[in-house]
Protein backbone atom coordinates (compact mmCIF):
# COMPACT_ATOMS: atom_id res chain seq x y z
CA UNK A 1 0.00 0.00 0.00
CA UNK A 2 1.28 3.40 -0.64
CA UNK A 3 1.36 6.22 2.73
CA UNK A 4 -1.59 9.08 2.63
CA UNK A 5 -0.43 12.12 3.79
CA UNK A 6 -1.59 11.04 7.36
CA UNK A 7 0.92 8.24 7.73
CA UNK A 8 3.89 10.49 6.20
CA UNK A 9 3.27 13.01 9.20
CA UNK A 10 3.40 10.09 11.57
CA UNK A 11 6.75 10.45 14.25
CA UNK A 12 6.97 6.68 13.90
CA UNK A 13 7.68 7.36 9.78
CA UNK A 14 9.78 10.66 10.20
CA UNK A 15 13.52 10.54 8.82
CA UNK A 16 13.19 6.94 7.47
CA UNK A 17 14.73 5.90 4.53
CA UNK A 18 12.65 5.01 1.77
CA UNK A 19 13.71 1.65 1.27
CA UNK A 20 12.81 0.68 5.10
CA UNK A 21 8.99 2.62 5.11
CA UNK A 22 8.14 0.91 1.92
CA UNK A 23 9.24 -2.03 3.52
CA UNK A 24 6.84 -1.55 6.40
CA UNK A 25 3.91 -0.34 3.84
CA UNK A 26 4.10 -3.08 2.12
CA UNK A 27 3.84 -5.52 4.98
CA UNK A 28 0.77 -3.23 6.75
CA UNK A 29 -2.47 -3.15 5.95
CA UNK A 30 -5.36 0.42 6.88
CA UNK A 31 -8.45 -0.32 8.65
CA UNK A 32 -11.21 1.41 10.01
CA UNK A 33 -13.22 0.24 12.27
CA UNK A 34 -16.47 1.81 14.57
CA UNK A 35 -16.91 1.78 18.27
CA UNK A 36 -16.68 -1.05 20.34
CA UNK A 37 -14.47 -2.66 17.84
CA UNK A 38 -11.91 -5.32 20.61
CA UNK A 39 -8.54 -4.97 18.63
CA UNK A 40 -6.88 -7.78 20.65
CA UNK A 41 -7.62 -9.84 23.99
CA UNK A 42 -5.20 -9.73 27.27
CA UNK A 43 -3.36 -12.94 26.58
CA UNK A 44 -2.69 -12.62 22.52
CA UNK A 45 0.34 -12.66 20.83
CA UNK A 46 1.04 -9.67 19.21
CA UNK A 47 0.59 -10.89 15.12
CA UNK A 48 0.90 -7.10 14.12
CA UNK A 49 2.07 -3.57 15.56
CA UNK A 50 -1.10 -1.32 15.76
CA UNK A 51 -0.27 2.36 14.75
CA UNK A 52 -3.37 4.74 15.79
CA UNK A 53 -4.07 7.23 13.45
CA UNK A 54 -7.36 8.84 14.20
CA UNK A 55 -9.76 8.35 17.02
CA UNK A 56 -9.02 6.60 20.60
CA UNK A 57 -8.38 3.49 21.89
CA UNK A 58 -9.06 1.99 25.99
CA UNK A 59 -6.57 -0.18 27.38
CA UNK A 60 -8.82 -2.57 29.74
CA UNK A 61 -7.44 -5.00 32.17
CA UNK A 62 -9.59 -7.87 33.53
CA UNK A 63 -9.25 -10.48 36.52
CA UNK A 64 -9.79 -13.86 36.39
CA UNK A 65 -12.95 -13.62 38.51
CA UNK A 66 -13.99 -10.89 35.31
CA UNK A 67 -13.84 -7.53 37.02
CA UNK A 68 -12.76 -4.74 34.09
CA UNK A 69 -10.76 -1.97 34.86
CA UNK A 70 -9.54 0.25 32.71
CA UNK A 71 -5.85 1.06 32.41
CA UNK A 72 -5.49 3.98 29.83
CA UNK A 73 -6.62 5.95 26.97
CA UNK A 74 -4.52 6.14 24.10
CA UNK A 75 -5.13 9.07 21.73
CA UNK A 76 -3.69 9.21 18.06
CA UNK A 77 -1.20 9.45 16.99
CA UNK A 78 0.42 6.41 18.90
CA UNK A 79 1.60 2.73 18.87
CA UNK A 80 -0.09 0.45 20.88
CA UNK A 81 1.77 -1.34 23.49
CA UNK A 82 4.81 -1.36 21.66
CA UNK A 83 6.65 -3.39 24.55
CA UNK A 84 4.70 -6.36 23.59
CA UNK A 85 5.51 -6.28 19.88
CA UNK A 86 9.27 -5.80 20.34
CA UNK A 87 9.14 -8.75 22.89
CA UNK A 88 6.78 -11.22 21.27
CA UNK A 89 5.14 -11.26 24.61
CA UNK A 90 1.45 -11.43 25.32
CA UNK A 91 -0.65 -8.42 25.88
CA UNK A 92 -1.16 -7.40 29.51
CA UNK A 93 -4.32 -5.97 28.30
CA UNK A 94 -7.51 -6.02 25.79
CA UNK A 95 -7.57 -2.72 23.82
CA UNK A 96 -10.94 -2.01 22.49
CA UNK A 97 -12.08 1.09 20.19
CA UNK A 98 -14.88 3.79 22.55
CA UNK A 99 -14.93 5.76 18.61
CA UNK A 100 -14.92 5.45 15.08
CA UNK A 101 -10.81 5.12 14.58
CA UNK A 102 -8.07 3.98 11.81
CA UNK A 103 -5.60 2.41 12.26
CA UNK A 104 -2.13 1.20 10.11
CA UNK A 105 -1.20 -2.75 10.70
CA UNK A 106 2.13 -3.29 10.13
CA UNK A 107 3.11 -7.54 10.39
CA UNK A 108 4.75 -7.66 14.10
CA UNK A 109 7.78 -9.94 12.33
CA UNK A 110 8.30 -7.31 9.64
CA UNK A 111 8.17 -4.59 12.20
CA UNK A 112 10.61 -6.19 14.74
CA UNK A 113 13.05 -6.90 11.88
CA UNK A 114 12.72 -2.91 10.60
CA UNK A 115 13.37 -2.06 14.45
CA UNK A 116 16.35 -4.44 14.48
CA UNK A 117 17.92 -2.84 11.27
CA UNK A 118 17.13 0.80 10.90
CA UNK A 119 18.63 3.26 13.83
CA UNK A 120 15.82 5.90 12.50
CA UNK A 121 12.84 3.64 13.08
CA UNK A 122 14.93 1.89 16.13
CA UNK A 123 15.27 5.60 18.10
CA UNK A 124 11.17 6.35 17.08
CA UNK A 125 9.88 3.50 18.41
CA UNK A 126 12.37 4.36 21.99
CA UNK A 127 11.23 7.53 22.25
CA UNK A 128 7.49 6.02 21.80
CA UNK A 129 8.39 3.64 24.70
CA UNK A 130 9.71 6.43 26.76
CA UNK A 131 6.58 8.35 26.65
CA UNK A 132 4.27 5.50 27.29
CA UNK A 133 6.72 4.99 30.46
CA UNK A 134 6.58 8.47 31.97
CA UNK A 135 2.74 8.73 30.94
CA UNK A 136 2.35 5.28 32.96
CA UNK A 137 4.36 7.15 35.90
CA UNK A 138 1.93 9.81 36.00
CA UNK A 139 -1.19 7.94 36.03
CA UNK A 140 0.48 5.93 39.01
CA UNK A 141 1.58 9.33 41.08
CA UNK A 142 -1.97 10.48 40.06
CA UNK A 143 -3.59 7.36 42.06
CA UNK A 144 -1.32 6.66 44.78
CA UNK A 145 -0.79 10.38 45.75
CA UNK A 146 -4.23 12.10 45.64
CA UNK A 147 -7.48 11.72 47.17
CA UNK A 148 -10.66 10.73 45.13
CA UNK A 149 -11.84 14.53 45.02
CA UNK A 150 -8.60 15.67 43.74
CA UNK A 151 -8.68 12.97 40.80
CA UNK A 152 -12.12 14.24 39.56
CA UNK A 153 -10.88 17.44 39.99
CA UNK A 154 -7.46 17.52 38.06
CA UNK A 155 -9.51 14.79 35.41
CA UNK A 156 -11.80 18.26 34.82
CA UNK A 157 -9.64 20.42 34.23
CA UNK A 158 -7.90 18.93 32.41
CA UNK A 159 -10.70 17.88 30.11
CA UNK A 160 -11.64 21.21 29.77
CA UNK A 161 -8.10 21.98 28.32
CA UNK A 162 -8.60 19.44 26.36
CA UNK A 163 -12.40 19.86 24.94
CA UNK A 164 -11.48 23.90 24.64
CA UNK A 165 -14.30 25.17 26.76
CA UNK A 166 -12.82 26.48 30.63
CA UNK A 167 -16.53 26.87 31.73
CA UNK A 168 -17.68 23.73 31.05
CA UNK A 169 -16.43 19.83 30.57
CA UNK A 170 -18.95 17.38 28.68
CA UNK A 171 -17.64 13.75 30.28
CA UNK A 172 -16.06 11.85 26.90
CA UNK A 173 -17.67 8.05 28.72
CA UNK A 174 -20.26 6.79 31.11
CA UNK A 175 -19.11 7.37 34.34
CA UNK A 176 -18.42 4.31 35.46
CA UNK A 177 -15.73 4.06 33.01
CA UNK A 178 -14.40 7.47 33.82
CA UNK A 179 -14.04 6.29 37.74
CA UNK A 180 -12.22 3.51 36.60
CA UNK A 181 -9.68 5.06 34.68
CA UNK A 182 -9.15 7.20 37.63
CA UNK A 183 -9.23 4.08 40.47
CA UNK A 184 -12.60 4.10 42.36
CA UNK A 185 -16.24 3.04 42.08
CA UNK A 186 -18.33 5.16 40.25
CA UNK A 187 -20.22 5.58 43.83
CA UNK A 188 -17.03 7.32 44.87
CA UNK A 189 -16.71 9.12 41.24
CA UNK A 190 -20.09 10.60 42.45
CA UNK A 191 -19.38 11.12 46.00
CA UNK A 192 -16.45 13.16 44.78
CA UNK A 193 -18.58 15.47 42.05
CA UNK A 194 -20.91 16.31 44.64
CA UNK A 195 -18.30 17.45 47.15
CA UNK A 196 -17.29 19.84 44.29
CA UNK A 197 -20.40 21.05 43.18
CA UNK A 198 -21.64 23.77 44.62
CA UNK A 199 -18.67 25.18 45.19
CA UNK A 200 -16.91 25.02 42.23
CA UNK A 201 -18.57 23.00 39.72
CA UNK A 202 -22.71 22.06 38.65
CA UNK A 203 -23.43 18.51 37.24
CA UNK A 204 -26.08 18.16 34.70
CA UNK A 205 -26.10 14.55 33.29
CA UNK A 206 -22.80 14.29 31.23
CA UNK A 207 -22.35 18.04 31.24
CA UNK A 208 -20.39 19.35 34.00
CA UNK A 209 -20.31 23.49 34.47
CA UNK A 210 -17.03 24.75 36.13
CA UNK A 211 -18.60 28.05 37.90
CA UNK A 212 -15.07 28.41 39.61
CA UNK A 213 -12.16 27.39 38.01
CA UNK A 214 -9.89 28.84 40.43
CA UNK A 215 -11.48 26.97 43.23
CA UNK A 216 -11.34 24.19 41.36
CA UNK A 217 -8.05 24.36 41.27
CA UNK A 218 -7.41 25.08 45.15
CA UNK A 219 -9.70 22.04 45.76
CA UNK A 220 -7.93 19.50 42.94
CA UNK A 221 -4.34 20.73 43.34
CA UNK A 222 -2.85 20.22 39.79
CA UNK A 223 1.09 19.23 39.92
CA UNK A 224 2.68 19.61 36.34
CA UNK A 225 4.72 16.27 37.41
CA UNK A 226 1.34 14.27 37.52
CA UNK A 227 -1.08 16.32 34.94
CA UNK A 228 0.60 16.62 31.42
CA UNK A 229 0.41 20.07 29.85
CA UNK A 230 -1.78 19.99 26.70
CA UNK A 231 1.53 21.41 25.12
CA UNK A 232 4.06 19.17 26.52
CA UNK A 233 1.78 16.38 25.21
CA UNK A 234 1.84 17.52 22.14
CA UNK A 235 5.71 18.54 22.77
CA UNK A 236 6.93 15.20 23.86
CA UNK A 237 4.58 13.87 20.59
CA UNK A 238 6.96 15.41 18.47
CA UNK A 239 10.43 14.20 20.33
CA UNK A 240 9.60 10.79 18.82
CA UNK A 241 10.89 12.71 15.64
CA UNK A 242 13.97 10.78 14.57
CA UNK A 243 17.10 12.55 13.05
CA UNK A 244 18.41 11.17 9.89
CA UNK A 245 21.95 9.13 10.52
CA UNK A 246 25.12 11.05 9.40
CA UNK A 247 26.39 9.45 6.23
CA UNK A 248 25.33 9.97 2.36
CA UNK A 249 21.72 9.14 1.81
CA UNK A 250 20.12 6.45 0.85
CA UNK A 251 18.68 6.24 -3.20
CA UNK A 252 15.20 5.98 -3.70
CA UNK A 253 13.97 2.12 -4.67
CA UNK A 254 13.94 2.14 -7.87
CA UNK A 255 11.42 0.37 -10.87
CA UNK A 256 11.16 -3.46 -10.21
CA UNK A 257 11.79 -5.11 -13.31
CA UNK A 258 9.98 -7.33 -15.10
CA UNK A 259 9.59 -10.83 -14.04
CA UNK A 260 10.91 -10.08 -10.85
CA UNK A 261 9.32 -9.30 -7.90
CA UNK A 262 10.36 -7.91 -4.04
CA UNK A 263 7.12 -9.20 -2.64
CA UNK A 264 7.12 -11.41 0.16
CA UNK A 265 6.27 -14.70 0.01
CA UNK A 266 2.52 -15.51 0.59
CA UNK A 267 3.27 -17.13 4.00
CA UNK A 268 5.18 -13.80 5.33
CA UNK A 269 2.27 -11.15 4.23
CA UNK A 270 -0.31 -10.61 7.24
CA UNK A 271 -3.63 -11.95 7.29
CA UNK A 272 -6.31 -9.33 6.40
CA UNK A 273 -8.55 -8.29 9.38
CA UNK A 274 -12.18 -9.13 8.79
CA UNK A 275 -14.74 -6.78 10.58
CA UNK A 276 -17.74 -8.93 12.16
CA UNK A 277 -20.96 -8.72 9.96
CA UNK A 278 -23.61 -6.31 11.07
CA UNK A 279 -25.89 -7.72 14.26
CA UNK A 280 -23.07 -9.56 15.24
CA UNK A 281 -21.84 -9.07 18.98
CA UNK A 282 -19.53 -10.80 21.69
CA UNK A 283 -19.85 -10.00 25.06
CA UNK A 284 -16.72 -7.50 25.14
CA UNK A 285 -18.11 -5.93 21.90
CA UNK A 286 -17.36 -6.60 18.02
CA UNK A 287 -14.06 -8.44 17.35
CA UNK A 288 -11.62 -8.82 14.66
CA UNK A 289 -10.92 -11.97 13.12
CA UNK A 290 -8.55 -13.20 10.89
CA UNK A 291 -9.77 -14.40 7.57
CA UNK A 292 -9.29 -18.05 7.63
CA UNK A 293 -6.62 -19.41 5.32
Amino acid sequence: MHADPSQEELPLFRGLSAACRTILLRHSVEHRVGPGTVLFDQGEVPNFQFVLLSGTVHLFGRSNEGREVLIEVVRAPDLLIPAAVMSASPYLMQARVPEASRFLLIQAETFRDAVATDAALAQAVIGTLSRQFRRMVRQTKNLKLRSSVQRVGCYLLTLSERQGTPGRVLLPYEKNVIASELGMTRESFSRALASLEGAAIRVDGQTIGILDRDRLAEMAMPDPLIDLDLAEDAAERMEDRPSRPAGPPEPEAGPRRAGRTTRPPAARRPDPVILPQAGTRQRDGRRHRRAPD
